[in-house]
């Protein structure tokens, strides 16, 4: 079960390759914004891939409202690289390689289509003093989080 509403987010620094090089990104930095993390299984797949571009479309409406939106997956920081390029992803996707982000926030799941240890499709929003004010997670990697929920909360 994802970590819970009311409970201070894990804080995390992971790495995000972007034009050649490498950066790291880190929730404590972010702390006095509000922050969207999006937890998806795989980069490039055909449901991650609608979710992304998706919310990368309508991303003005994130900063309207205030936050950053994040993507996490255990993917390695180049194919996130590639991935964020080819499909104009307009926010930073972060590898959580090592797995620790995914156990922090409990969205670690023990099978997506037969591999272990990928992170379950989540959305958290984390407020400004770094608070869980919004966790969704699916068992189901089809399914897409509710994303007008998440902007009320916004």
């Amino acid at each position: 079960m994802a970590i819970a509403v009311n409970t201070k987010a894990p804080l995390f620094t992971l790495k995000r390759r972007k034009d050649g090089g490498f950066e790291e990104i880190s929730l404590a930095d972010n702390l006095g914004k509000k922050t969207v993390l999006l937890f998806v299984p795989a980069a490039f797949s055909s449901i991650c891939q609608d979710e992304l571009c998706s919310i990368s479309a309508g991303l003005d409406q994130y900063a309207e409202l205030g936050a950053e939106v994040w993507g996490i997956s255990v993917d390695n920081p180049f194919a996130l690289e590639a991935w964020e390029n080819i499909a104009n992803i307009g926010f930073p996707l972060l590898s959580d390689w090592n797995r620790e982000v995914i156990h922090a926030y409990d969205v670690a799941t023990d099978d997506f289509i037969g591999y272990k240890d990928v992170a379950k499709r989540s959305a958290f929003v984390i407020d400004e003093e770094g608070t869980v004010i919004y966790s969704w997670s699916s068992d189901d990697a089809r399914v897409l989080p509710p994303f007008d929920e998440l902007k009320a909360v916004l």
